[in-house]
């Protein structure tokens, strides 16, 4: 058996190429952009591929077992839906959707098509630094975990200033970035946020284009107690860098910029564990092996269908939470 793939969105979307085709099972043979120039350019590299402008042309195309969809946020829920309807498995960049009301659309349309697998591209657990971290939590290392805080420096501003975020309606640095770390925590200490509080500010970019918070700071309280505030900070004065701390207590973890250690003591001339390994160490096509995998093995992903809109139902708790001004208690739906 050989998957064909169809890609929809060709900035992101033509490092998937590489992902799906690392698997001998698996093609690449339909490529979609709705700019003939990107098109154009991305065929070039890849000459054996279909081209298309149109995405429900190649979603509609009998022979593709796969849609890759790296478009623009706001178009991301309509593309799954007609994937799935035609059968489709469906590898989406974050995030899943930008609404309750689309969320809700796609977690009933999956429990319709139990046999469709869904996967996101939520990279951060694939973190070698972070897959130990886990390993410590989880032998209790750290002892119990009780707060933890996680900053998504995007470093970027020019992009939400003069790219496309500043000309879609409604977009969010949370469903755009912040989700990573809401994805990140959430698999390291393996709860559910049962309740968000948030704020939101563009100070930074309030006489742009940009018209949404271009930073959101929320407190989420897990299941068990456990604390976490997670900022997603698009215009920071950094390079693009994720900082997490994770306070145990036995150990404490902090990823900040420059350094990475692990503390186990109160001791002020104890040495801490320096981490040396790379940071960044993740490409964008790293999580699509594991998918691919798992439809050919009749297994899951390494990020399931259910934990992709349990993560989304989060963020889209802490954007309701901006716009009421209350505390919101996270509502998750089965797929």
């Amino acid at each position: 058996m050989t998957l064909n793939v169809g890609i929809i969105g060709l900035g992101v979307g033509e490092k998937h190429i590489d992902g799906f085709e690392k698997n001998e099972k698996c093609k690449v043979v339909s490529i979609c952009d709705q700019n003939p120039q990107k098109l154009r350019e991305v065929s070039n590299r890849n000459p054996s591929k279909k081209c298309f402008l149109n995405s429900e042309e190649l979603i509609n195309d009998p022979k593709l077992d796969v849609i890759s969809i790296a478009t623009y946020d706001n178009s991301h829920s309509k593309l799954i839906e007609k994937a799935v309807n035609n059968g489709k498995h469906v590898f989406v960049e974050k995030p899943l959707c930008t609404s309750r009301s689309e969320y809700e659309t796609i977690c009933n349309l999956l429990v319709r098509n139990p046999k469709v697998k869904l996967s996101s591209n939520l990279i951060l657990r694939k973190t070698p630094r972070f897959i130990e971290l886990r390993k410590k939590i989880k032998k209790g290392d750290l002892g119990n975990p009780y707060y933890i805080e996680g900053d998504y420096d995007y470093g970027r501003i020019n992009k939400i200033i003069d790219g496309w975020r500043g000309e879609i309606p409604n977009y969010s640095v949370m469903h755009g970035g912040g989700i990573h770390l809401i994805d990140l925590i959430s698999w390291l200490i393996d709860k559910k946020v049962k309740e968000v509080f948030a704020y939101g500010t563009k100070i930074a970019t309030e006489k742009s284009k940009f018209n949404s918070n271009d930073t959101i700071v929320a407190l989420l309280k897990f299941e068990d107690g456990i604390l976490a505030k997670i900022c997603a900070n698009f215009p920071s004065v950094t390079p693009h860098f994720h900082r997490l701390l994770v306070y145990g207590t036995s150990g404490t973890f902090q990823q900040t910029h420059g350094s990475c250690i692990f503390m186990n003591s109160r001791d002020a001339e104890a040495l801490p564990e320096k981490i040396i390994d790379p940071y960044p160490a993740t490409q964008k096509g790293d999580l699509i092996p594991s998918f691919v995998n798992s439809i050919l093995q009749s297994s899951n992903p390494a990020i399931s269908k259910q934990e992709v809109c349990d993560v989304m139902a989060i963020s889209l708790a802490i954007e309701e939470s901006i716009k009421t001004g209350s505390k919101i208690i996270v509502e998750y739906k089965n797929t």
